[in-house]
């Protein structure tokens, strides 16, 4: 089954780039992954601290997670998988492409900041070349209505 690769992080527009994942899967058969990335801990010295921390943040993954899989699997009958990463986001997302040969795309979304579409998709457009899967960028200013005329 192909499924589509999402990264879940805080930023606005990814709540674009997961209605995009499950709308395209439902209609095509696919699957979504959801892929979060923890960042190294800065808290090395105080293991004890950085095990707490490092718990912490996947207690909250889980949360936010599951608010998307209710969405999806009331909405659109799909039942993403969670992936927890530790490390850096981009050589993680490659890694966990690389890893999962059923990933047939990457999906994320773009911010709609007069800075630009946000340092993850500028960073995975660089990288793009590395790939072995398409990128799609999602805008993050696009309504319901508009992903639902597109998926």
């Amino acid at each position: 089954m192909r499924k589509f690769l999402v990264v879940l992080d805080d930023s606005r527009e990814c709540l674009n780039a997961m209605r995009f994942a499950a709308m395209r899967a439902a209609h095509t058969g696919g699957g979504v992954a959801i892929l979060s990335v923890i960042p190294p801990d800065e808290f090395n010295h105080w293991i004890g601290v950085g095990d707490i921390m490092r718990e912490e943040a996947r207690e909250r993954i889980k949360a936010h997670f599951e608010v998307y899989a209710k969405w999806m699997r009331d909405k659109q009958g799909v039942e993403p998988e969670l992936i927890i990463r530790e490390g850096e986001p981009v050589p993680e997302i490659l890694a966990q492409v690389r890893d999962d040969p059923e990933i047939g795309i990457l999906v994320l979304g773009a911010g709609t900041d007069k800075k630009g579409p946000g340092p993850l998709v500028s960073q995975m457009s660089r990288a793009s070349g590395e790939l072995p899967v398409p990128l799609t960028i999602v805008p993050g200013d696009l309504s319901k209505e508009q992903l639902e005329a597109i998926t």
